[in-house]
């Protein structure tokens, strides 16, 4: 069974930047696509970033682009998200997913609250 664990979120002031982390463990990494996703209180989880399994180009959302970066390293089985210029519209529980067809995975998630 796939285990998800993220780490890394925190309290940071507007401005300021975090890496997150998610190690994956359970199956053979790099098969699965991974992506961040991001729930703020009262709002649907949304979609933030993802990476294709083939660790190219990420995706992002209109609202991160230009400020996030999705990488991963098959080799410590790990994804990052790498989030500068934080904004207090970052702040939300941040959730790692692994996906292979129609198998997804969660992790239990990772506060980020950005004050301003």
């Amino acid at each position: 069974q796939v285990q998800l664990v993220e780490s890394g979120g925190g309290l940071v002031q507007a401005g300021d930047s975090l890496r997150l982390s998610c190690v994956f463990s359970g199956r053979t990494f790099s098969p699965y696509s991974m992506g961040w996703f991001r729930q703020a209180p009262e709002k649907e989880r949304e979609f933030v970033a993802g990476i294709s399994r083939y660790s190219g180009s990420g995706v992002y959302a209109d609202s991160v682009k230009g400020r996030f970066t999705i990488s991963r390293d098959n080799t410590k089985n790990t994804v990052y998200l790498q989030m500068n210029s934080l904004k207090p519209d970052d702040t939300a529980v941040y959730y790692c997913r692994a996906q292979q067809g129609s198998q997804n995975y969660w992790g239990q998630g990772t506060q980020v609250t950005v004050s301003s």
